[in-house]
């Protein structure tokens, strides 16, 4: 089973998603990365040159392959691996079924002030439009909140608290909820 973070930007996915790792021994897959690595270009040359559709045609592809597992040991089901998605990732339903169909879909959770003082100047962010400020931070937040609801199987917010300690509770949650 994968488990998918999702979350705004900030929210500490890629921090929890190595956190996670150490913690279960699963690989993990930041999903910009991977396609950075793809692509030979930075996401937000890619949203510059292409568009963010171009861009989210190209999450969806990584998303597809990412999620489907990796060869276990004999060749049985599948294994899990960790997966940090991109904070508008789940604005696609067909990404959401995607992540689903073999794995549970974490929300992580950050007040707008954490948002802000995580994500500095917004340097490398590119929904943020250069426009970083506490406000739009809340408007573009509230925008996507009923998308990330939607899709999560349980939310855990990460405001002052340990990547390690963020990424027990996930294990214990998704242990007690999916039986693994």
């Amino acid at each position: 089973m994968n488990i998918a973070l999702i979350g705004f930007m900030g929210a500490g996915k890629t921090t929890v998603s190595r956190a996670l790792g150490r913690l279960s021994g699963m690989p993990e897959e930041d999903v910009d990365r991977w396609i950075e690595g793809r692509e030979g270009r930075l996401v937000p040359e890619i949203f510059e040159t292409d568009g963010e559709a171009a861009f989210r045609d190209l999450e969806t592809a990584a998303i597809r392959e990412l999620a489907g597992g990796l060869p276990s040991a004999g060749g049985k089901a599948p294994a899990g691996r960790i997966l940090s998605c991109g904070g508008g990732a789940v604005l696609r339903p067909e990404n959401v079924r995607l992540l689903k169909e073999n794995g549970v879909i974490v929300l992580l959770t950050a007040r707008p002030e954490t948002i802000l003082k995580r994500v500095g100047d917004g340097t490398g962010r590119p929904a943020l439009g250069g426009t970083v400020t506490l406000g739009h931070i809340k408007e573009l937040m509230e925008k996507r909140r009923p998308a990330y609801e939607a899709a999560a199987d349980f939310a855990v917010a990460t405001d002052g608290r340990m990547p390690e300690e963020i990424g027990a509770e996930i294990l214990r949650r998704v242990r007690d909820a999916f039986d693994v």
